[in-house]
């Protein structure tokens, strides 16, 4: 204490000018010994040397008073002057111009950021628990934001790098049904040759055909692949860069074909692939044109390779009906060609063409990714919506662990309103302390954005796969450091802002006389910080129970087929050639018990239409089915009821080529009482009704059950092979792959089974629930540090307080309830708030499903459980551990 007095003495005869040189070096040695006071006494000086007097009376009496209370005489003498004339030996300088003092400001600053720092730095070593909850948890929270944000980049990028993305947009078609305007992006094939040729406006058209089924073969190897077969015009639309080749050329000739970068590679390996012959299927031989460069992530386009839309005829594929929708099909517009104007021109193609009530309008390229949900003829969202959650789940994330940081400092207001108070009377004004602190929040958001990075770059590999996208963190783009700065210096100031304007706010009269009490001062901030950090928190707790109730709810429900070892191969090759010589073979040879073919898999819709009539239809309304192709054996191979009448037979009634299947759903909806027998008039053809069978659900299991009609084997369109196995063994899959390789030697055998086909269709829902579990996880352990050091400092400042209710007898329960108490009540008050707000935002979520839960009360009374849970585990250490205390050192001082 009395090194600081001397200090001070020093300090005072320097202002005087009475200091001489060995005082002004020992003035530095114990300033060196004490860097908690170089600040203070450097704000001292500064104030001296500013060359204008304090600007009002309270700044004269703060100083007075600090001199007062830690100087000596002669700093006294000084001091009971005015400061226009101190002592006869130190004068205030005339206040020099703006202009001049603009250039020592700017000539110190330097000096005083560095100050700055330098002071940030020792406070945040002094306090290392404090640092190092803060540092963590604004790492944890920071990590979140820049994985969900890197994602919400990455989705709106998604075919941005177009060059003519302005002027691109796809073929959409709508028509009324059931009272409802569809809308689907499919087409007919004759409708971009149409447009192109009907409309000047029309710069190029694009048709794309997405094909799974060909095989690529080089020498011995062979490659199940994905590609498109498309218009010679891609180049033209698209900019997906061609490593080798013509993009003009490279799809003209008919038996051309461009491979990406990785096929090429797989299929000729390190050997040039430009100009080699492949075959597609064993049939045809393709030269390669072109080798495009990979393909980005952020792209809808994903496939192997390119063929020309000649080989559609080739193969028997193109069709000239106006009215089959089944291409996507592209169109760019001529530059100054407005989407209103095109739509307006090009409505009504198809009814030219065509009795059809179909319109077509274009849907411009901007809006595929975010905005391609539509109901009842108007874009109503799509993409945007996973992507405002996910931004509002980001936002969430590092607000909560801003608040933490919030939290943590205003707790601490006590301890440094002493400090706040002698750097005020010192000379300090406001902003300058509101800039120190605002300092020491960044740097600790700095740090933690280091950590930040290096945790989010740890799991990239898991939340590319929970999400299914590719990204990756640009390091070696300058805009993303750029970014990431601006993240930085936001995070800090978010963070830092309130407790800088909070405590500098301080007066220094009141907290150097001791009459401040930080508890008053603190308490409905501290207690509103946490009542929200612990909303959020609640929140995220019950939206992930029910999102996960939704999903299991629908992965039980009953889609009416079997899914037992039931399985299923895509049709190719001359499977559809031997298709009887392979059933009969499996079914020999007790492999399997029954199979059946279908146009696409069981799974799967492929195909519906509202083209039937029958007797006593309202001709003005239209019905809209989804429509299945079947062969023998198809309620046996699905494990289906047949409830009326009899499954399709051909081989017992030869006329069932033309016989069809309604489901309850179809016949409820078509309004037959007495179905079987009846005449069901096509597009093409007419069907007769041989049974009705029980529902099945082959598409969405979110959906409500859809009505089916099942057309006999007329024409041999079909997609897919099911058949069900007698044993679920390895060695029984390869012994059918065998059958299926002795018909069908030019193709591998690929088989699916049906549980895993409508499993896959849950991914997107479980993603979700995953995300919202994973984020509610690190939402409650953000709130719980945050808690669990508020403890902390509670304990601190009440231990006198707990050492003198335990002389006085209390027991370690009552202390730690006591203790606890206050935590719990702002829990429970954080569950009111939330609940109302969980159960609004997920029945609004459920609301796209048609088939889904209740929200039970029971899910709100557990998560208030789970709560109160996680507040009594943080707390009750610190509580225990102060309860526990011995009183004597608590008491010590007293």
């Amino acid at each position: 204490m009395q090194e600081q007095d001397r200090i001070w003495t020093l300090v005072a005869r320097k202002l005087a000018g009475e200091a001489t040189r060995d005082e002004r070096k020992e003035l530095e040695q114990l300033l060196h010994k004490y860097p908690d006071m170089t600040y203070t006494v450097e704000m001292l000086l500064n104030l001296w040397a500013q060359e204008k007097p304090p600007e009002n009376e309270e700044a004269e009496e703060a100083f007075e008073r600090l001199v007062q209370r830690m100087a000596v005489k002669e700093a006294q003498k000084i001091t009971r002057q005015t400061p226009s004339s101190v002592a006869g030996r130190v004068t205030w300088k005339k206040r020099p111009s703006r202009a001049t003092r603009l250039v020592n400001s700017f000539m110190n600053s330097g000096d005083r950021i560095n100050n700055y720092v330098k002071t940030s730095c020792r406070t945040l070593l002094r306090n290392k628990t404090f640092s190092a909850i803060n540092i963590i948890g604004l790492a944890i929270g920071m990590a979140g934001a820049i994985l969900l944000l890197l994602w919400i980049q990455n989705i709106y990028s998604f075919d941005q790098f177009h060059t003519k993305k302005d002027r691109i947009y796809q073929v959409y078609s709508r028509d009324k049904s059931a009272g409802q305007i569809e809308v689907w992006g499919g087409t007919s094939h004759p409708v971009g040759p149409g447009l192109k040729a009907g409309w000047p406006q029309v710069e190029e058209t694009v048709r794309m055909v997405w094909v799974g089924a060909f095989i690529l073969k080089k020498g011995d190897t062979q490659l199940q692949t994905q590609g498109f077969l498309t218009d010679p015009g891609f180049f033209s639309l698209f900019d997906l860069p061609l490593l080798k080749g013509d993009p003009h050329t490279a799809l003209n000739r008919p038996h051309s074909i461009v491979l990406t970068e990785k096929t090429a590679a797989r299929l000729f390996g390190k050997e040039e692939a430009m100009g080699k012959v492949i075959r597609i299927d064993s049939n045809i031989n393709f030269t390669v044109t072109g080798v495009l460069k990979q393909l980005p992530n952020n792209t809808r386009f994903g496939f192997d390779y390119l063929v020309p839309w000649s080989y559609m005829k080739e193969i028997g594929w193109e069709n000239d009906d106006w009215t089959n929708t089944s291409i996507a099909t592209y169109v760019l517009l001529k530059p100054g060609v407005t989407e209103a104007k095109a739509n307006a021109l090009i409505g009504n193609l198809i009814k030219k063409n065509a009795k059809a009530t179909t319109e077509i309008f274009l849907h411009p390229m901007a809006k595929w990714q975010l905005w391609s949900h539509f109901e009842n003829g108007k874009i109503v969202g799509g993409g945007i919506d996973i992507v405002r959650l996910f931004g509002i789940i980001a936002a969430f994330i590092l607000l909560i662990a801003c608040i933490n940081y919030m939290n943590m400092s205003t707790a601490r207001s006590e301890k440094r309103a002493k400090e706040v108070g002698i750097r005020k009377v010192a000379g300090a004004g406001r902003h300058s302390l509101v800039f120190q602190f605002i300092s020491e929040s960044l740097i600790i958001a700095l740090v933690a954005g280091i950590l930040a990075l290096l945790i989010a770059q740890s799991v990239l590999g898991w939340f590319n796969s929970l999400t299914d996208v590719a990204i990756t963190i640009p390091y070696h783009h300058t805009g993303f450091w750029l970014a990431a700065l601006g993240f930085v210096v936001f995070t800090g100031i978010l963070a830092g802002s309130y407790p800088a304007f909070y405590l500098s706010a301080f007066r220094p009269v009141k907290v150097l006389k001791g009459t401040f009490k930080a508890v008053h001062a603190m308490v409905t901030p501290r207690k509103v910080l946490v009542v929200v950090q612990f909303t959020f928190a609640i929140i995220f707790i019950i939206c992930t129970v029910i999102i996960y109730r939704q999903i299991l709810h629908v992965q039980h429900r009953d889609v009416g087929i079997n899914m037992d070892k039931l399985a299923f191969v895509y049709v190719k090759g001359n499977m559809s050639k031997n298709y009887r010589l392979i059933k009969n073979e499996l079914l020999s040879s007790g492999l399997v018990t029954s199979v059946t073919r279908t146009n696409s898999p069981v799974t799967d819709i492929w195909a519906d239409t509202d083209r039937y009539t029958w007797e006593g239809k309202d001709p003005q309304t239209r019905m809209r089915f989804v429509q299945f192709l079947s062969d023998d054996d198809f309620t046996q191979t699905m494990g289906l009821k047949v409830l009326a009448g009899r499954d399709i037979n051909t081989n017992l009634y030869p006329t069932d080529s033309t016989a069809m299947l309604l489901t309850e759903s179809a016949v409820k909806q078509m309004g037959l009482q007495q179905p079987l027998g009846m005449v069901i008039k096509g597009e093409f053809k007419d069907w007769h009704v041989v049974g009705v069978i029980s529902d099945f659900i082959p598409g969405s299991p979110f959906q409500p059950v859809a009505p089916i009609v099942l057309q006999g084997p007329d024409k041999d369109w079909f997609g897919a092979v099911s058949f069900r196995l007698k044993k679920e063994t390895p060695d029984v899959l390869e012994k059918v792959g065998q059958v299926f390789k002795k018909y069908n030697p030019d193709y591998p055998f690929e088989y699916h089974f049906t549980k895993e086909a409508h499993t896959n269709k849950f991914r997107g829902q479980q993603s979700t629930g995953e995300l919202a579990a994973v984020f509610a996880g690190l939402t409650i352990l953000i709130s719980c540090m945050g808690l669990f050091a508020l403890a902390t400092y509670m304990a601190e400042n009440r231990i006198k307080e707990v050492g003198v209710r335990k002389v006085l007898g209390a027991s370690v329960a009552a202390i730690v309830t006591l203790l606890s108490t206050g935590f719990l009540k702002l829990v429970f008050i954080a569950f009111l708030v939330a609940s109302p707000l969980a159960w609004w935002m997920m029945h609004s979520w459920l609301q796209h499903f048609a088939y889904r839960i209740d929200i039970g009360w029971w899910v709100f009374g557990l998560t208030g459980l789970v709560s109160v849970f996680i507040a009594i585990a943080t707390v009750s250490y610190q509580a225990l551990k102060a309860a526990l205390s011995n009183p004597v050192k608590a008491l010590r001082s007293e």
